[in-house]
């Protein structure tokens, strides 16, 4: 093709889609940006409600054991009032 004949080219399809193929890659990025943004706090909060199963698993455990002492003083209190009437 001679110079003359390059120049009379259309290259408007061409540059259409060029340009839809940049709107359609930032669109794309931004949804993946997206994504990669809320799977980040998936991920977070899913940290965090394991952290605190441990920590109500944990004071469970210390309820327990600190009603099991309450009882104990409890009785212990009852053989003192029952000694101190003797």
């Amino acid at each position: 093709m001679s110079h003359e004949n390059e120049s009379k080219l259309d290259t408007s399809p061409i540059e259409a889609l060029t340009e839809q193929y940049r709107t359609d890659l930032h669109e794309y990025r931004e949804r993946e940006g997206l994504y990669i943004k809320t799977k980040n706090q998936l991920d977070g909060t899913k940290q965090i409600v394991v952290e605190m199963s441990s920590t109500i698993r944990q004071l469970k455990i210390e309820n327990d054991n600190l009603h099991a002492e309450i009882a104990r003083l409890h009785e212990e209190i009852q053989l003192l009032e029952l000694q101190i009437k003797k």
